[in-house]
C-alpha cells in the first residue's frame, strides 16, 4: 500500500513543480506579444508618416517645375513679341519711306501693279496720316514693350502688370485692323494681291497670339470687356476715316472708267496766258478729275496754251476703279469737290471766273478791265 502510494505520488511532485513555470511562461509571452504589437503598430505608424513626408515632397516637386515652366513660356512669349515687333517696324519703315517720297513699292509677287495700287488707294491713310507711319510706330511700341518684358525691366516706373496689359491692347488694336484690312482687300480690291499688307496680317496676328500666352489665359479672360473695347474703337475710327475720304461725286456707274484726255479748243488770250504764268509762280494748284465736265469748263476759260502752263493735279490718274479713288495729293488736300483751287492757302471749290482769281492770286495787269 504504501509502495503504491509512493509510486503513484512520484508524478505529482514532478506536476507540481512544472505547472508554476509553465503559467510564469504564459504570461511572459502574452506580455512579450503585447510588446511586439506595440513596436509593430509604432514602425507603422512611423512608415506612414515617412510615407506621407515622401508624397509631399513628390507632390510639391511638380508644382515648382511647372511654375518654372510657365515662368519659361511668358519669357518666351515676349521674346517672340519683341522678335515680331522688330520685323513689322523694318517691313512699315519702308512702306512709309515709300509712302513719303511717292516711290513706287517693290512688288515680289503678282503683276507688280498690285502693290502700288492698294498701298496708293484712299485706304492707305487714316484721317490724313499714312498708315504705314501708324504700323511703324505700334509696331515699335511692341517690339520695345516686348524687350522689357523679357527682362523684367519695365522704363518709366511702369509696373510688369501695366506693360503686360498695355502689350495686350496694343496687340488687340493692331489684330482688329488688320481683320478690318482684309475684309477690305476681299471686299474692294478683288482680283488684286499684296504681299505687304498679307505680311503685316500675319504679324499682327502673331503678336496678338504672342501677348495672350504671355500674360495667361485667367488674365485674358478677366480683360474681355476690355479688348472689345479697343476692336470696337479700332473699327469705328477706320470707318469714320473712310467713309469721309471717299470723294461724293463718284457715282456707283463711275465704278469702271478708264482715263482719257479731252482736247481744249478756244485759244488763249495774253491776260490768260500772264495769269496763268502768275499762278504757278505763286504756288497755286488746280485740282480736277478728266470726267469733270466743270473741270474742262474750267480749262476752257485758260484756253490752250494758258491751261497747259497751269499746275493742275489730276485726281484720277489711272482711272475710276473699284477701291481706288483719288491720287494721294488730292487726298491730302482734302477735296470737296472738282474743280477745287488752292491759291496761298486758301480752298476754292468750283468754277472761278479769271478775274476772280487774279484778284484772289493778287495778280494785276491792264487786261484786267478787259476781263471783267
Amino acid at each position: 500500500m504504501a509502495s503504491l502510494i509512493g509510486v503513484s505520488s512520484s508524478p505529482y511532485p514532478t506536476q507540481t513543480s512544472h505547472f508554476p513555470p509553465s503559467r510564469s511562461n504564459s504570461i511572459s509571452s502574452l506580455i512579450q506579444l503585447k510588446r511586439d504589437s506595440a513596436q509593430r503598430l509604432l514602425l507603422l505608424r512611423v512608415s506612414c508618416s515617412s510615407r506621407k513626408v515622401e508624397d509631399a515632397e513628390t507632390e510639391s516637386e511638380p508644382k515648382v517645375v511647372l511654375s518654372n515652366t510657365s515662368a519659361d513660356t511668358s519669357i518666351s512669349a515676349y521674346n517672340w513679341c519683341a522678335a515680331l515687333g522688330g520685323v513689322g517696324f523694318l517691313e512699315t519703315s519702308y512702306l512709309t519711306y515709300l509712302k513719303l517720297t511717292n516711290s513706287e513699292a517693290f512688288c515680289p509677287v503678282g503683276d507688280g501693279s498690285s502693290c502700288g495700287n492698294i498701298l496708293n488707294s484712299s485706304y492707305s491713310a487714316v484721317f490724313g496720316v499714312p498708315l504705314p507711319l501708324i504700323g511703324m510706330i505700334a509696331y515699335g511700341v511692341v517690339a520695345v514693350l516686348g524687350i522689357q518684358l523679357g527682362q523684367k525691366r519695365m522704363p518709366l516706373g511702369i509696373g510688369e502688370a501695366y506693360g503686360r496689359l498695355l502689350l495686350l491692347g496694343t496687340s488687340t488694336s493692331m489684330a482688329a485692323a488688320s481683320a478690318y484690312f482684309l475684309y477690305i482687300l476681299s471686299t474692294q480690291f478683288s482680283g488684286e494681291f499684296c504681299l505687304y499688307c498679307l505680311a503685316s496680317a500675319l504679324l499682327s496676328f502673331g503678336l496678338f497670339i504672342s501677348s495672350i500666352k504671355g500674360l495667361g489665359s485667367q488674365e485674358v479672360q478677366k480683360e474681355v470687356g476690355l479688348q472689345l473695347l479697343i476692336v470696337l474703337l479700332v473699327v469705328s475710327t477706320l470707318n469714320n476715316s473712310y467713309s469721309a475720304s471717299q470723294p461724293t461725286n463718284t457715282s456707283s456707274a463711275m465704278t469702271e472708267l478708264e482715263y482719257f484726255t479731252t482736247e481744249i479748243k478756244s485759244p488763249s488770250t495774253p491776260f490768260a496766258i500772264s495769269l496763268a504764268k502768275h499762278l504757278r509762280s505763286i504756288g497755286a494748284k488746280m485740282y480736277g478729275a478728266f470726267w469733270c465736265s466743270h473741270c474742262q469748263e474750267q480749262k476752257e476759260m485758260f484756253g490752250r496754251e494758258a491751261s497747259k502752263l497751269l499746275d493742275y493735279v489730276e485726281c484720277f490718274p489711272d482711272g475710276v476703279k473699284k477701291g481706288i479713288y483719288m491720287a494721294n495729293a488730292c487726298q491730302e488736300a482734302k477735296l470737296e469737290g472738282f474743280p477745287t483751287w488752292i491759291i496761298n492757302g486758301e480752298v476754292l471749290s468750283g468754277e472761278k471766273k479769271l478775274s476772280e482769281l487774279a484778284e484772289l492770286s493778287g495778280f494785276t495787269m491792264n487786261e484786267l478791265t478787259e476781263a471783267k
